[in-house]
């Protein structure tokens, strides 16, 4: 089997399994998702609700394991994020295809929000920790936040990582230059992946181009953990 048939094969089977359990967690996104499209076009966005969304949705992805500074603040932490992110400068990177962010104006977006993000989140962190912490804020966070709000970064977590590195991609780790080669994959193969695409949507909600290589990496990346653990 080819790369990108596994590939579009282990998105289906993420998103057949999402189906088959009306409360199961992968509805989080979905839900978390649905809410901040809706609130890009609200005169007046409920912050407090969109933050308590968004803090489930990273709860439902393992952003508030016992080590994570997350887990010793309340949801309303993520207020000013979720500020940020509904500001007009940021409508381009909604559902964004992947081709866009070689647009300059739009990677600029990204990386100006991607920094906003890391930044806020520093201070937090070291108040948490009680000293300096001299590592960089998770990307595994920082891109699930951008995944669950925007649908323009896959969350660059432990099975998306080994997906990629499993199907052959240069970069496994999250870096801007990652990012441009998922938009060669999804390039090179944009017929049968938007074929793919047009099947994932659920009522008024459209999956993502970042969102079906999100989850196909992803599945991948699960199922062989799960292989080497048996």
């Amino acid at each position: 089997m080819e790369a990108i048939d596994e590939l579009i094969s282990a998105a289906q089977t993420f998103y057949d399994d999402a189906r088959a359990s009306e409360n199961g967690r992968s509805r989080s996104w979905e839900h978390c998702y649905r809410v901040f499209r809706d609130a890009r076009t609200d005169p007046s966005p409920d912050y407090d609700y969109l933050s308590l969304h968004l803090a489930f949705y990273l709860a439902s992805w393992g952003m508030y394991r016992g080590s994570s500074f997350l887990l010793q603040k309340d949801y309303k932490v993520l207020v000013p994020i979720v500020e940020e992110i509904l500001k007009p400068e940021y409508d381009c990177l909604f559902g964004l295809a992947c081709a866009d962010l070689r647009d300059d104006d739009v990677w600029e977006q990204y990386t100006n929000l991607y920094k906003y993000i890391d930044g806020y989140f520093d201070p937090i962190r070291n108040e948490v920790a009680g000293r300096v912490v001299e590592s960089q804020v998770s990307p595994v966070l920082i891109t699930k936040i951008l995944m669950g709000t925007l649908g323009c970064v896959p969350a660059y977590d432990r099975f998306f990582e080994e997906g990629a590195r499993y199907l052959g991609l240069e970069k496994k780790t999250y870096h801007e230059k990652s990012l441009l080669e998922l938009a060669d994959i999804y390039e090179a193969h944009n017929d049968r992946l938007e074929e793919a695409r047009r099947g994932m949507r659920t009522d008024d909600l459209i999956y993502p181009q970042m969102k079906l290589l999100d989850m196909g990496f992803w599945q991948v990346g699960f199922e062989r953990d799960a292989g080497d653990a048996k």
